[in-house]
């Protein structure tokens, strides 16, 4: 007798309920139990028919997560799908909740499929790098025609039972309890049919437009291209050999390293959420309300994303005007949104109304927490911070949304540095994903724990860093960004090293995201640095010198590139290459030939070398936790699973070897290898 799978009957219908919590996955018991009382109702003479439904909240989530990477235990999900599909009674799905991935494609071997009005149903692989591999692209084409089977299986986003039984995936949407319905269509007399015994839909272009479209869309990733030729098999071969087709592209696709970098991306924030040494038992503090120090383009964007969670924020600024435009814009970007079709009118105001604009640090007295996101400027922070010690309650968390300064000197500024943390929003803040918490030395578990919390709240991916200069993210951007600054020193166009890192998987290259971000918020910390004589910053060039002449990037129109009013383009701008060439010459640099190779190389292994240091110094607890604040804040390829799991796909004997190389014809400090990578190649191990 199966323990998560159970049997039992409903007068001439026997009703198979999986109940393996949370989300009946389809591990290897399970599986087992559904073959098993499959044909256990085969065989009883008082069954007529079956109805196959999930206990709790879920028909079934699809696989089981412990069994990733291991070898596969029989029976294969295909196995069951096509007994259930093949039996002489006949099978309603009662999709009482979700059904995703395995989940669906169990559901779309019955005959019949009933869904709660609550019920989300999809085939996500494709963001792990996957196809469906259970016949999901062979039956669902059959179901809904091969260009809507497209559009699902290559977004992998799930559908609302309307959506889809609109798309012919649902057949009947309950009113109330899914299992009573099915019995009410079994005995109105509907035993539905042979998924396997439908045509697939499809005109003779819908591939070649299918695979044009993913090409732009999708640029670089395997599996929505192989999602395509799964389809195409659907709708050109006989079923049995589809399915032979799917699998073939499932395994290869299985065993592809873009598989295995999108499952990285897909488990790292989870693991990231672990932070050591804050416990179940260390309890987050409650926040209620917040206040946002700085109405300017991010202190707006934070304010946006607690007013989306539903937390009341005070919006506090200096100066009437500074605060009214702050509110524009904040309406403005809510009002784009509506325009999308993805907000109403009566949204945008409740979200408005959670937005209280104060020009009074008083109305910051009962805040819970308050996250400062004024001027890059230590001496500005020090002011902000040592009047929140005087104004803010006891107990209340103060945030810091420095993209570089040390939380610790901040903390300084008050009489409770245990309370002192950093919260490091990425811009646009209400719709960047990553928020990079950083500790300093005296912040407290339970602060810890706060943020974190409050990260998950707000639909964040929360990464907990230590304090260093520019924490994680921004310390190996800004390592990154000298190596590709020093390439256009040596020959290589801005460009040409752009288009190499596009190549390589990433959104933007440096020098376009420069120009996105502003080259005057580097440019001011750079000078800042210059002012208090720091050793390692880097010395003036032509980046500085653009700046210098008001070339900011997209928001003057001119930076790096120059910009078409109304465009996001980037387009080679010939001052540009002016000052880079007056550059080299002032420095007696004759510009050579750089190839694509050794621009990707440079950059990456200098990553991967910077990553390492972050990691021996404990500023980053676990290499995973580097990977998500690159993924999920600056645009690295989500199938090369996170700088650091490049280094170790890539091989870090390889990596060390090419940064030793750099380093013997370079010579420059920041080519010199981490010990820890020389440690971890001496030892054969990797991060």
């Amino acid at each position: 007798m199966s323990e998560v799978v159970h049997y039992g009957r409903q007068g001439r219908v026997a009703v198979i309920s999986i109940d393996s919590p949370p989300v009946n996955a389809l591990g290897q018991a399970v599986r087992q139990g559904l073959l098993d009382l499959i044909a256990r109702a085969q065989g009883d003479d008082e069954v007529d028919a079956v109805v196959l439904t999930g206990k709790g909240k879920a028909f079934s989530a699809g696989a089981d997560i412990r069994e990733f990477g291991k070898p596969a235990l029989p029976p294969s999900l295909p196995d069951v799908i096509n007994a259930i599909e093949a039996s002489g009674k006949p099978v309603i799905a009662a999709i009482n909740g979700v059904a995703l991935g395995g989940g669906l494609e169990l559901a779309l071997g019955c005959h019949y499929r009933v869904a709660g009005p609550f019920a989300s149903l999809g085939l996500p692989e494709v963001k792990l790098g996957l196809i469906p591999g259970a016949g999901g692209t062979v039956r669902l084409p059959r179901l809904a025609g091969a260009r809507a089977a497209i559009d699902i299986i290559t977004a992998g986003d799930p559908l609302k039972a309307e959506a889809a039984e609109a798309a012919g995936i649902v057949d009947r949407i309950a009113e109330g309890d899914v299992v009573a319905a099915a019995l009410q269509v079994l005995e109105e007399g509907v035993t539905g049919r042979r998924t396997r015994d439908l045509a697939v839909d499809a005109k003779a272009e819908t591939f070649a437009e299918a695979r044009a479209a993913i090409a732009k869309r999708s640029r670089g990733l395997v599996s929505p291209l192989a999602c395509v030729d799964a389809i195409e098999g659907a709708a050109t071969l006989p079923f049995d050999e589809a399915l032979a087709k799917e699998r073939s592209l499932f395994l290869s696709c299985l065993a592809s390293p873009q598989r295995a970098g999108l499952v990285h991306a897909f488990f790292a924030p989870r693991e990231a959420a672990k932070v050591p040494g804050i416990g179940p038992d260390v309890k987050p503090r409650k926040v209620e309300t917040v206040g946002v120090i700085g109405a300017g383009t991010m202190g707006g964007g934070i304010a946006m994303c607690f007013a989306n969670a539903d937390i009341p924020v005070t919006l506090l600024e200096m100066k009437a005007e500074a605060l009214e435009r702050g509110l524009a814009t904040i309406r403005a970007n809510y009002e784009a949104t509506r325009a999308k079709g993805r907000m109403t009118a009566e949204e945008i105001e409740t979200r408005m109304a959670l937005i209280r604009p104060s020009l009074d640090y008083a109305d910051l007295a009962g805040a819970d927490l308050v996250i400062e996101a004024a001027f890059e400027s230590m001496a500005v922070k020090h002011d902000i911070f040592g009047t929140l010690d005087l104004v803010c309650k006891p107990g209340a968390v103060l945030a810091t949304n420095t993209s570089t300064l040390s939380i610790d000197e901040i903390a300084a500024a008050t009489g409770r540095p245990q309370d002192v943390v950093g919260m490091h929003f990425f811009s646009p803040a209400n719709v960047m994903k990553l928020l990079e918490n950083v500790r300093g030395k005296a912040t407290a578990p339970d602060v810890q724990a706060t943020v974190m919390e409050v990260a998950r709240r707000i639909g964040k991916v929360g990464v907990m860093v230590g304090v260093c200069y520019g924490f994680v993210g921004n310390r190996i951007l800004h390592a990154r960004n000298r190596e590709a600054i020093a390439l256009v020193n040596e020959g290589a166009s801005p460009q040409q090293v752009d288009k190499a890192l596009t190549d390589f998987g990433f959104a933007m290259g440096p020098f376009a995201t420069s120009d996105l971000a502003g080259l005057d918020v580097g440019w001011r910390i750079r000078e800042e640095r210059r002012k208090a004589n720091d050793p390692e910053v880097d010395a003036p060039n032509w980046l500085d010198t653009l700046a210098e002449k008001g070339r900011f990037g997209q928001k003057t129109r001119a930076g790096i590139y120059r910009y078409e009013a109304g465009s996001r383009a980037p387009i080679p701008d010939a001052e540009t290459d002016a000052l880079i060439a007056a550059y080299r010459a002032a420095q007696g640099i004759a510009p050579r030939a750089v190839d694509e190779t050794e621009i990707v190389e440079r950059c990456m292994f200098m990553m991967v070398n910077e990553g390492a240091r972050i990691l021996e110094e404990g500023i980053a607890a676990r290499a995973s936790d580097i990977d998500v604040v690159w993924l999920n804040g600056y645009g690295f390829p989500a199938f090369r699973g996170g700088p650091m799991f490049w280094g170790q796909q890539h091989g870090l004997d390889r990596v060390l070897a090419g940064i030793d190389a750099f380093h013997a014809r370079l010579g420059t400090k920041p080519w010199q290898a981490a010990p820890l990578l020389r440690r971890l190649v001496a030892e054969g191990r990797g991060f």
